[in-house]
């Protein structure tokens, strides 16, 4: 059985309350709540209230459906967190030199989803042996081929002592032209 809750206009980014639900989905009901009751965000107030919605509208929709269910199975399936609208909620910060700044403040809308299903990674992991898997994951990913820039074949760099033998063997050739134009030249007076 599934159960929804959403909490709309929360205020604050959806960014920052996105750093609150991250923490607390795929884990168990008792697990987030005791999260959110101890994270230091101003959003977790928000997010914990929107949980405990979520558990009582699972607690109402079993009895409706005249089902039993036990709150500790719940586990958070789904939990997102949308953008609210800014409008009439525009403000002006002072600003150095008369000038002012214009500031949004922004609201959220968050949703969460609650199931008592059995996940289905559990039961991946009990039909399959996760050992067999891994290898097979970790020898595709070192055969495959890397494009763009990393796969180009690089430059090979000289060393020093490399640079150094070059340099010393490009003086003598350097000391030998300087040596050849003035002989070349002194031909060419005499013949005059």
């Amino acid at each position: 059985m599934e159960a929804t809750a959403s909490a709309k206009y929360l205020r604050g980014s959806a960014q920052k309350a996105r750093l609150v639900v991250d923490m607390i989905r795929g884990k168990d009901v008792n697990k987030a709540l005791a999260v959110l009751r101890f994270a230091n965000k101003r959003a977790a107030l928000g997010i914990e209230k929107c949980m405990r919605s979520a558990i009582a509208n699972a607690n109402e929709a079993a009895e409706k459906a005249n089902v039993t269910i036990d709150p500790d199975d719940l586990w958070v399936k789904a939990a997102y967190v949308d953008r609210g609208p800014t409008k009439n909620r525009r403000r002006v910060r002072p600003a150095p030199q008369g000038r002012a700044y214009r500031e949004q403040r922004h609201f959220c809308h968050v949703t969460i989803l609650l199931s008592n299903d059995e996940r289905a990674a559990a039961k991946e992991a009990k039909g399959k042996k996760s050992v067999a898997v891994k290898p097979a994951k970790l020898a595709e990913s070192k055969s495959r081929k890397r494009g763009g820039a990393v796969a180009a074949p690089r430059a090979k760099r000289a060393t020093p002592r490399a640079e150094a033998r070059t340099s010393a063997e490009a003086q003598p050739e350097k000391k030998a032209k300087r040596t050849a134009k003035p002989q070349a030249a002194e031909p060419k007076a005499s013949e005059e």
